[in-house]
């Protein structure tokens, strides 16, 4: 079998460096387009992969990198926005999958993997979700290219995530009494290895054209849970404080101003639903999913550090 060429988008963020690691085990050749290759030069040192600067928002230059791939994968998302009204949602998530599957048309790719999220949906009650429910539904939908896959995970967890570290490095920086925003909102967070062993499993799996597949780890949480467990892993002592609705709303909406907007009334919408799985799109993989307690000490290997 020939070797497999792959463009993937998003593959210099959390989930798409292990996604390229990963590939690399497979027989494939992944192209990564990106904004700056000074800043990620470190993927070149996996074999098979080349980095090409980019503007992944140029139809054409979309339609260029695409001609002679046997598959698209798109990783590109963002949890925030730079303003308040969605704009910045649909610009990275919606017209940016309209780019995609137009360039995936005109230049004859027939196989394209798209990261979505859990509870994602039309009238899901934040920007975020809106946004990505409408790009799945788009994406699978659309005839060219005539075989997609959407993976819809809960909340991603690993080395350099953006959900526990987060946490970590909140942690570290609040002394004492940590309140805690939505902290009965429940979770099932999912090993980062676990997602892209799903993704290389579907690229071939003729079962998987036109799914989507729901991906949660074997064990519920609260946020409440989450945030005593990776307190307790980096010996922290915290008294985590729930806050109710109404006081959770104010810090989403007082912090979404600060530098960073580390938690915004976006995310506090999005927190609303429990990001728990109906469905076990992992079984129907054949993969069985491993546990946060079995990964967590050791991504959180690098705030301790830091902490000590």
């Amino acid at each position: 079998m020939s070797t497999l060429r792959i463009c993937l988008l998003g593959g210099t963020g959390f989930v798409g460096r292990h996604l390229a690691a990963r590939l690399t085990l497979q027989d494939v050749d992944v192209k990564i387009l990106t904004r700056s290759l000074a800043r990620h030069r470190e993927l070149l040192v996996l074999p098979n992969v080349s980095l090409v600067v980019a503007n992944i928002h140029d139809p054409e230059t979309l339609k260029r990198e695409f001609a002679g791939c046997d598959a698209v994968i798109n990783l590109v998302g963002i949890l925030n926005e730079r303003g308040h009204r969605g704009k910045g949602f649909d610009q990275v998530h919606l017209e940016l999958v309209r780019k995609i599957l137009g360039a995936c048309a005109s230049a004859g790719v027939p196989r394209l993997l798209h990261m979505s999220a859990l509870n994602a949906a039309e009238d899901a009650p934040s920007y975020y979700l809106r946004s990505k429910g409408r790009a799945a539904a788009l994406v699978l939908e659309a005839e060219d290219p005539p075989h997609a896959t959407v993976f819809e995970p809960s909340v991603i967890f690993g080395a350099g995530d953006s959900f526990i570290n987060r946490f970590a490095a909140l942690l570290t920086k609040v002394p004492g009494i940590f309140p805690l925003a939505c902290p009965r909102a429940r979770f099932a967070p999912v090993y980062v290895g676990d997602v892209v062993e799903a993704f290389v499993r579907s690229l071939n799996l003729r079962a998987s054209f036109g799914q989507r597949y729901s991906l949660c780890g074997p064990k519920i949480y609260t946020l409440r849970e989450l945030v005593r467990y990776t307190a307790r892993v980096m010996g922290l002592h915290r008294v985590i404080i729930g806050l109710p609705r109404p006081l959770s709303w104010l810090q989403a909406a007082i912090m979404e101003w600060l530098p960073g907007k580390p938690f915004s009334l976006d995310n506090y919408r999005s927190l609303k639903l429990d990001s728990v799985c109906k469905q076990n799109g992992f079984g129907a993989l054949g993969i069985e999913p491993i546990s946060l307690e079995a990964v967590a000490p050791g991504s959180l290997g690098k705030a301790i550090q830091q902490r000590s």
